[in-house]
């Protein structure tokens, strides 16, 4: 399979996206390195090669949307992730908290129906391939400071005063 990128610049630094043929997206990140991203990418799922395009359509839109202060303009884009049951259903619990109001990882793990699987709810996180769209970035350690994140505490803190900021005004 081809999937194919784009890359565009944001305010939290340049960002790509991997869709794949249905425009569903694979993996996401603050880089502008395609290759950084594929290998996070289920290997069922992975392509075997990636064309760059200038623009990805509603995931491209959805982007600049958000970054320009229309939070809820990520929440249709349509993600493919594969891991086991309780992951694939931790990554959709992701999706449902509120930007703005952050969780902690033992609050994350309760949302997903096993309030003692905090190391559990913590993996789905760090292996989350479709960063923004799937958004860890809103999940915090139990005394409110940021914890990990891939793409750098500096983008995480970006994204929540962005949030924060937005849904404030």
């Amino acid at each position: 399979m081809t999937a194919t990128f784009a890359t565009q610049d944001t305010p939290a630094g340049p960002f790509t996206a991997v869709v794949d043929a249905d425009g569903a997206v694979l993996a996401s990140g603050w880089t502008d390195d395609p290759g950084t991203l594929l290998p996070v990418i289920h290997a069922a799922l992975r392509p075997a090669a990636v064309d760059e395009r200038a623009d990805l359509g509603s995931v491209s839109r959805a982007v600049a949307a958000f970054h320009a202060g229309e939070i809820g303009a990520i929440d249709d884009v349509v993600v493919r992730q594969r891991s086991g049951a309780f992951v694939e259903h931790a990554w959709d619990v992701l999706r449902t908290v509120e930007p703005g109001r952050p969780v902690t990882y033992t609050e994350y793990a309760g949302l997903a129906g096993r309030p003692a699987a905090v190391r559990a709810a913590a993996m789905a996180c760090a292996r989350n391939a479709a960063a923004l769209f799937v958004p860890c970035h809103r999940v915090l350690r139990l005394d409110g400071s940021l914890g990990g994140f891939r793409w750098g505490l500096e983008v995480k803190e970006w994204l929540l005063a962005h949030e924060a900021h937005t849904i404030a005004s």
